[in-house]
């Protein structure tokens, strides 16, 4: 039976493999496994949402699901998956529940469950969840009792402060005004739209907000950070000296300087862990990245003087990294970055303060501080197999990987990585040049591929 979890929460279509059943169900279970009544004492959930359309419905089987065993739901609505986590914690809940497929498209959604405190799940903890789902699990004698009776379910209450909170907290984490910065700033249509532009223009920024009237069908679509043109000619018409870009659920941030040149994750994590060494607040001079960054970034961080560690691919393995080493900084070429000074998870709206308190404070253009990182090129293909870890382990693609890893020597590398979701085996080369990188990925995909 396939995992129910993947790198980011449940997601799928919903009404379609996300049902309002599923929902419930899933809510049961992270109850009894996150919120266990055990001492008589009433647990709190927090329960947000992205606006894609399906939200209400899923965040109403969610919120049935927990009141149904016990669980008292504090609704704080439409708001970035950030702002949840950090209102997990502020609240004192035991959980956090958000509705959002994050960058999908509209006819997509997600569940995303935190932990006390606003820390997403181990893995152990989510099998826990699953098995939890699992009738005969949930009729142990030592499981809960599937619902609660009387007056003993959970009620539902709206969070008229949550935003306000939220917008404090970050307002507060800023220090160095931003006068005379002007952001052009894409919403994507999503979470962010109100209480990103609102925190910029709190900080003195100069804010034009694009793609900021969200109708819960217009989510990610042609904008956000997976649709980054709109932005960059807007960057450029309104004269501005950058531009920011949010997905649906605001966790991720992705820049664009002044000409309308794109500024990746990898790029913002330079220009912040450089920051944050010089002033003092980069825990042993290190920085966490996945396994997925590009090569540049290695070599801009070791001529900064800065450590590298690398993780598998997801931001869950950025955070359980930083968390095991007290690290300050982390994230992901996508732009998922994690401050854990400011949160428990990326935040895409304290990551653009961040850059833009560099840019403000140092009086340097986004162009400029992002040119300590020269991107190396890269060169992604997906190659569909009928058993990925098989492939992934043939002895063929081990020695093609070694050859073309002689090749390139200490100017490239090559990453091979199944897919976490589907039968894929994805092939990765970055090389000084990009004939160089096109040639090995094709001959490496094509050695995959014949296996």
């Amino acid at each position: 039976m396939a995992r129910l979890f993947g790198t980011d929460g449940v997601r799928g279509l919903a009404g379609g493999v996300l049902t309002a059943e599923l929902a419930m169900t899933i809510a049961r279970a992270a109850a009894t496994v996150l919120a266990p009544n055990v001492d008589g004492v009433r647990r709190v959930a927090v329960v947000g949402r992205d606006p894609r359309v399906s939200g209400t419905m899923l965040s109403a089987a969610v919120s049935a699901g927990l009141t149904a065993s016990g669980v008292d739901v504090i609704d704080v609505g439409v708001l970035p998956t950030p702002a949840v986590a950090y209102l997990t914690a502020e609240y004192g809940a035991a959980l956090g529940v958000v509705i959002s497929a994050s960058h999908n498209a509209m006819p997509d959604n997600g569940i995303k469950i935190f932990a006390a405190g606003g820390h997403k799940l181990d893995d152990d903890v989510e099998d826990r969840i699953e098995a939890a789902l699992d009738p005969e699990e949930r009729s142990r004698k030592d499981a809960r009792p599937l619902d609660a009776t009387g007056a003993a379910i959970g009620r539902i209450e709206l969070a008229h402060d949550a935003a306000a909170r939220y917008i404090e907290h970050l307002a507060a984490s800023v220090s160095y005004r931003l006068d005379g910065v002007t952001v052009v700033v894409d919403c994507s249509n999503g979470a962010a739209s109100v209480v990103g532009p609102e925190i910029y223009r709190r900080a003195g920024a100069t804010v034009v907000a694009i793609n900021a009237e969200p109708d819960g069908i217009n989510i990610n679509h042609g904008c956000g950070s997976t649709h980054l043109e709109g932005l960059q000619k807007a960057v450029v018409e309104h004269g501005a000296d950058l531009g920011i870009a949010h997905d649906g659920d605001a966790d991720r941030c992705l820049a664009v300087d002044a000409s309308g040149s794109v500024v990746d994750g990898d790029a913002i994590m330079t220009v912040l862990a450089i920051a944050m060494r010089d002033a003092g607040q980069l825990i042993d001079d290190t920085l966490v990245a996945t396994v997925m960054s590009n090569l540049g970034l290695h070599i801009a961080m070791r001529e900064a003087g800065i450590t590298l560690r690398t993780t598998a691919v997801g931001d869950r393995y950025v955070l359980e990294e930083l968390r095991r080493g007290g690290f300050a900084l982390g994230g992901e070429q996508s732009g998922h970055v994690v401050l854990p000074a400011i949160g428990t998870t990326g935040d895409g709206i304290a990551t653009a303060l961040r850059l833009m308190e560099r840019m403000a404070r140092t009086g340097r253009s986004l162009a400029d501080l992002a040119s300590a990182m020269r991107t190396l090129p890269q060169v992604l293909i997906n190659v569909r197999v009928s058993d990925k870890v098989a492939v992934a382990s043939a002895p063929s693609v081990s020695d093609a990987v070694a050859t073309a890893e002689r090749e390139l020597g200490e100017s490239g590398r090559v990453l091979l990585r199944p897919s976490g979701t589907e039968q894929l085996v994805r092939v990765m080369v970055e090389a000084s040049e990009l004939d160089v990188a096109t040639r090995l990925a094709e001959e490496l995909a094509g050695r995959v591929a014949s296996v």
